[in-house]
């Protein structure tokens, strides 16, 4: 199918700023094959303690009921505006009925198999004041032949189907994936998994397979560091005959392994509120994606954009198209806080497109307007801006044992959302000299009062041919004047 977007690439091209467009999806349609159930939710007050037992006492006034599951896939699917059917299980009972009912409101078309004497897996979340306090799965085994039932309904939902997805929560109805992968492969469709526990080789000739990190390791054992992963997969694909992976790592990210080609994604820096149904979402997107024909890497941007929205709200969250567009117009791709393996994989890829690296380093303990002044000037000398940070045992080294003020997952944080830098990694030494002759930067720059011959690593630089810039002050703005102005040293 080809690839249908607002301009001939997905990926409008403005200076430092790489834009997502989602095009209309109205004619898209996506079939999503899987373990359905239905998400509860018990709200209520906790205001005392049970005399029975040492818990809460939840007084539940209000009861919300969320697709979850494959069914999850597919109203994300809807949600984004594309036509989607939906094949699952369901008992003959009320949470059978609830959930088709939820679905055919948001526009799924629903071809359920009915099962007799078998309920309906539910899983209810008692929650107070947005604090989940426990959960309580409901199921059991699926009746013998449901399997079967559901994969005979398949391929009449298949001729006009772009994407077909496969969502594998180890519930039964996927026990035979390899039929259902077949037949997508068949009818011309992209074939998008979400696996679970099952071999790989279950999933064989797929499009796509959507792996977490633990069912990836699970599968083919700890892969250790991100290119050691990115040959793992390769193997893994050329095996099979799978035609890209997409490793998911929560707040770390998606690695993408398509072809000859490792790309990591850093997760988009948000405030997480809740990760339930983050990976139904970033499935149904890269299935969407797919069935329009985008690339691997492309469906991941997508993807990697969308997860970033479901996390931030409450439950079993679908998200829009509008939504989705909108974040991912506002993002800049492959940005974030990364490891230096993660690292070196990015500089390639940026370095492969021709673009320009700029390295600066420091503690960054409290982020001033004199950082964010010489960050943008540093910014302003090539196209990726590097920002280095000491870790806390190497702050407190440098500035004595009060220090950092504030610990280095938010020091990585607070740089991560400016909108000059692009990526941001720790080091433990003392200095940055080991990390630079790493990455080999373009250009070397530094803020503040040094000479270019007191620049750590400016001799390294010079001598591959890399530039050393040193950029300009603000002021009486500097990490000591504010702390002398709260008294402390």
């Amino acid at each position: 199918m080809p690839r249908a977007s607002i301009c001939c690439d997905p990926f409008l091209k403005i200076p430092h700023l790489t834009v997502l467009q989602l095009p209309s999806l109205k004619n898209l349609h996506v079939v999503v094959v899987g373990d359905l159930m239905l998400d509860r939710y018990w709200h209520g007050d906790a205001g005392r303690i049970s005399p029975e037992a040492p818990v809460p006492v939840v007084a539940v006034d209000r009861v919300e009921d969320y697709p979850g599951g494959a069914a999850n896939v597919a109203l994300n699917v809807a949600s984004l505006g594309a036509r989607c059917t939906l094949l699952g299980c369901v008992g003959r009972d009320a949470a059978g009925t609830a959930l088709r009912s939820i679905l055919e409101v948001a526009g799924v078309n629903c071809d359920f198999v009915e099962a007799d004497h078998w309920a309906t897996i539910q899983k209810v979340r008692v929650v107070s004041r947005q604090q989940q306090l426990l959960r309580s799965d409901f199921e059991t085994p699926l009746p013998a032949g449901a399997a079967a039932a559901l994969a005979a309904k398949l391929p009449a939902h298949l001729p006009n189907a772009a994407a077909l997805i496969l969502s594998d929560y180890d519930k039964g109805a996927l026990a035979l994936p390899a039929g259902l992968v077949e037949a997508g492969r068949k009818a011309g469709a992209a074939v998008v998994v979400d696996p679970k526990f099952k071999p790989f080789s279950a999933y064989a000739g797929a499009s796509l397979l959507k792996p977490n990190q633990r069912e990836f390791s699970a599968a083919v054992g700890d892969a250790g560091d991100v290119q050691a992963l990115g040959e793992q997969a390769q193997s893994l694909c050329k095996e099979l005959g799978i035609g890209a992976l997409v490793v998911t790592a929560g707040a770390g990210g998606m690695t993408v392994v398509d072809g000859g080609q490792v790309r990591h994604l850093p997760a988009h820096p948000v405030e997480v509120y809740d990760v339930t149904g983050a990976g139904d979402t970033a499935a149904a997107v890269l299935g969407v994606a797919a069935g329009l024909g985008w690339s691997p890497l492309d469906s991941a941007r997508l993807a990697n954009a969308a997860a970033s929205l479901v996390v931030a709200k409450a439950g079993t969250s679908a998200v829009s198209g509008p939504e989705l567009a909108y974040a991912a117009a506002q993002a800049s791709i492959d940005r974030g806080a990364v490891t230096q393996d993660q690292l070196l994989l990015a500089v390639a890829a940026a370095r492969q497109a021709g673009e320009k690296v700029v390295f600066t380093n420091g503690c960054f303990d409290i982020l001033h307007a004199g950082h964010v002044a010489y960050l943008e000037q540093a910014r302003r000398l090539g196209d990726r801006l590097l920002v280095a940070v000491n870790d806390d045992a190497s702050v407190a080294r440098l500035k004595g044992p009060h220090r950092p003020i504030n610990p280095l997952p938010r020091r990585l944080q607070v740089l991560a959302g400016l909108k000059s830098v692009d990526w941001v990694v720790s080091f433990s030494e003392d200095t940055p000299e080991a990390l630079i002759s790493l990455v080999r930067p373009d250009v070397l720059a530094k803020g503040g009062d040094y000479r270019r011959d007191q620049v750590v690593g400016a001799d390294l630089v010079t001598a591959y041919g890399g530039a050393v810039e040193v950029l300009g002050l603000v002021e009486d703005c500097s990490t000591t004047a504010v702390l002398d102005g709260l008294g402390k040293d």
